[in-house]
C-alpha cells in the first residue's frame, strides 16, 4: 500500500484556525486523474494541492483540485499554502533559481517574492495586469445573490468582470451590512457565470471597514463546487486592479483586503499593483500533518 505525506495549512493568516484551509499532498510522480479527484473530495476543502519537485526542470510544481473535479490554475491560496509549506519544512526547491524564485502551477510559471514576517514565511505571487473583460446587468446578478439593485451602489462603480489569470465578477455593494446579508442562489449564480463567462463572484465594499483594510469581501463560486471561500487570491488580484483603475488605490503601494469574516475564518490578503503585474501576498501556518493511503 503506497503512502503519501499530507499537510493541512491555514492560508492568508499567521494564526492557526483562521484563514483558508488547504490540504497539500506530496507526490513523487503524477497521479491518475481519479486519484486527484478522490483525494480532493476526501479532504473536502475548497482546494487540495499536490506538490513535487521536478529535478529535470529544477522547479517546484503544484496542481490543485476542488472536490467537484475541477483543476484550479492561478496564484491563489492553493499556491500560497504550498509554497509556504516548502519554506516551513525547508525543502530545497528554490536554491537553483538564484534571486528570482518561481514555481509552476498547472505548468504555468508564477514569480515569487519570499520574505519573513512574524516568524513565518511571507510570500508574494505575481499575477498578470488586470483586464476588464465584460459586465453583467445589475438586476440579473442581484437576483442570484439575494440582494436588489439598490444594494449594488458604491461610488458609482460598475459591476465588472476582471481577469488577471482567472476571470471573476467584481461586485461592489454599499456597506458591510449588505455584504453580510447576501445569500447566494447557487443554481442561478452558476447559470449567470456560464452565460457571461466568469468563474466566481467577488462581493466587496469599501465602507464600514475594520482598521487598516482597503476593502472587505466575500467570494462564491458554485460552478467549481465552492459555496463560500474564506480567502481567494485569484479574485483579490483582479479586485486590486479594478480599484486601481477606478482611482481608489495607487500603484506601488501595499493594501490589505479582509475576507472570510462571515464564515468565521478571517483572512488578510495583501495586494500591490505594479506596472507589469499585481502582487498578492500573505502567510500560512501548518495545523495538521499525516499519512495518506492510496
Amino acid at each position: 500500500m503506497k503512502q503519501l505525506d499530507y499537510y493541512v495549512l491555514d492560508v492568508f493568516t499567521d494564526q492557526k484556525y483562521k484563514g483558508n484551509q488547504l490540504s497539500v499532498v506530496c507526490i513523487d510522480h503524477e497521479l491518475d486523474m481519479d486519484q486527484y479527484y478522490d483525494i480532493s473530495r476526501e479532504f473536502g476543502y475548497s482546494e487540495t494541492s499536490f506538490v513535487h519537485y521536478s529535478k529535470e526542470e529544477k522547479v517546484f510544481k503544484v496542481r490543485s483540485f476542488t472536490p467537484a473535479k475541477f483543476e484550479v490554475a492561478g496564484a491563489g491560496h492553493n499556491l500560497l499554502g504550498a509554497v509556504c509549506l516548502a519554506l516551513i519544512k525547508k525543502w530545497d526547491v528554490f536554491s537553483h533559481q538564484g534571486d528570482l524564485p518561481w514555481v509552476k502551477v498547472k505548468d504555468i510559471p508564477v514569480a515569487l517574492r519570499i520574505t519573513e514576517k512574524n516568524g513565518l514565511p511571507y510570500v508574494g505571487m505575481k499575477q498578470k495586469p488586470a483586464v476588464m473583460v465584460g459586465a453583467v446587468p445589475d438586476d440579473i446578478i442581484s437576483e442570484a445573490i439575494g440582494l436588489n439593485s439598490a444594494d449594488l451602489v458604491l461610488n458609482g462603480w460598475p459591476v465588472q468582470i476582471v481577469k488577471t489569470e482567472v476571470a471573476h465578477l467584481m461586485l461592489p455593494v454599499c456597506n458591510a451590512t449588505v455584504l453580510e446579508r447576501a445569500v447566494v442562489n447557487k443554481r442561478l449564480l452558476k447559470a449567470v457565470s456560464q452565460k457571461f463567462g466568469f468563474e466566481g463572484c467577488y462581493l466587496f465594499t469599501t465602507n464600514d471597514l475594520e482598521n487598516g483594510m482597503a476593502a472587505e469581501s466575500r467570494f462564491f463560486n458554485p460552478g467549481i463546487g465552492i459555496d463560500e471561500d474564506p480567502a481567494t487570491g485569484t479574485a483579490a488580484g483582479p479586485l486590486a486592479g479594478y480599484l486601481q483603475k477606478l482611482g481608489y488605490i495607487e500603484k506601488n503601494k501595499d493594501y490589505l483586503f479582509l475576507q472570510g469574516k462571515f464564515v468565521e475564518q478571517p483572512s488578510t490578503i495583501s495586494v500591490s499593483v505594479e506596472e507589469d503585474g499585481i502582487w498578492v501576498s500573505g502567510s500560512s501556518t501548518v495545523v495538521m500533518e499525516g499519512k495518506l493511503f492510496l
